[in-house]
């Protein structure tokens, strides 16, 4: 069984149920080689997937450019692919050594510039059309726009509505760690989607509080990423990391709670994390990070098997999860 198509909200774009996030062949953290990535992306289209993600911060621009390489050929139509604008990338003036510190292992030569502003924006959609190959893009999130609220809302956003009406854009969003800025977009703006890194999962169900409510009020779809917590939920064991440090014993004591009960129920807690996003309305996809085809094959496998109601049930009997969060019911 392949991921399924579902709508972004009230918008006219549609996404696969599982989303690849292009920045492991974007080099985050270690090398993958131009065959790696391509094998990485073709073994996604072979599973169903059809909702590819990157953005210009993703290896300066090697995701995009990677990600477009590998998708050239196949029917335009068939697939959507979403960038991000708030990082402009700009030539570094004495080019030397690598991205590591921002978390990718490529040379470093450029350098990345927030900006929200207008220009900005449409600067960096023209540079992604020109990297992706295409002259189009399905979807495009604000990256990251924290300590840049006001601007992001008063000169990027209506720029991404202008870019809207002129066709170059399907649907506009914002994609972010946090629950509380993209709430108030949903409520401020026009929004058609949210890309929501972390905060509703089996661990961290923030989201929940205001934003995912509030979303499917509004017809705004939203993409679930981080559904793992950075690895913990993927595989709980000492030293495995939540929001990109190290899990505290208590979270990792929930963690390993978490798989025992999974497991009782034959269900891999992998699969349990991938699933449970969909109990609430608003969640159109979910957004997993791989950089290699093994990984994919894993991630596809592990969204297409059976997660029964008796396991939800379970882990709200044991207060694992609170008593009133929506989870998905079994599919017969």
């Amino acid at each position: 069984m392949s991921p399924r198509l579902r709508p972004l909200g009230r918008s006219t774009v549609a996404v696969s149920e599982l989303a690849f996030g292009a920045a492991g062949i974007g080099n985050l953290f270690t090398p993958v080689t131009d065959e790696q990535a391509r094998e990485a992306v073709d073994a996604a289209w072979d599973s169903g997937v059809r909702y590819f993600d990157t953005a210009p911060h993703y290896g300066l621009g090697l995701s995009e450019r990677r990600l477009g390489q590998a998708l050239r050929g196949r029917p335009r139509g068939e697939y959507t692919i979403s960038t991000k604008a708030g990082r402009l990338l700009r030539p570094a003036p004495e080019p030397h050594g690598d991205d590591l510190a921002d978390g990718f292992a490529v040379p470093a030569t450029h350098q990345r510039v927030w900006d929200f502003s207008a220009v900005g924006v449409r600067r960096s959609i023209e540079d992604s059309l020109e990297r992706l190959g295409l002259d189009r893009i399905d979807i495009v999130y604000l990256h990251d726009p924290d300590d840049h609220a006001e601007q992001a809302l008063t000169e990027a956003y209506p720029e991404l509505e202008r870019l809207r009406a002129e066709g170059l854009l399907g649907a506009i969003g914002v994609g972010m760690n946090q629950a509380e800025l993209p709430t108030r977009f949903v409520r401020e703006t026009d929004i058609d989607a949210v890309l929501l890194a972390g905060r509703y999962s089996l661990l961290d169900q923030r989201g929940l509080a205001e934003l995912l409510p509030l979303a499917a009020e509004h017809g705004v779809g939203v993409v679930m990423g981080g559904v793992f917590n950075s690895g913990l939920l993927a595989d709980p064991k000492p030293g495995a990391t939540f929001d990109y440090a190290t899990a505290p014993d208590e979270l990792l004591d929930r963690a390993l709670r978490l798989k025992a009960v999974c497991e009782n129920h034959s269900v891999p807690l992998r699969a349990a994390a991938l699933r449970f996003p969909f109990g609430h309305p608003a969640v159109a996809s979910v957004l997993v990070g791989t950089r290699n085809a093994t990984e994919v094959r894993d991630a596809a496998a592990m969204l297409c098997h059976r997660v029964p109601d008796t396991l939800w049930a379970e882990l709200k009997e044991s207060g694992l999860l609170p008593p009133g969060v929506p989870t998905p019911q079994e599919e017969r």
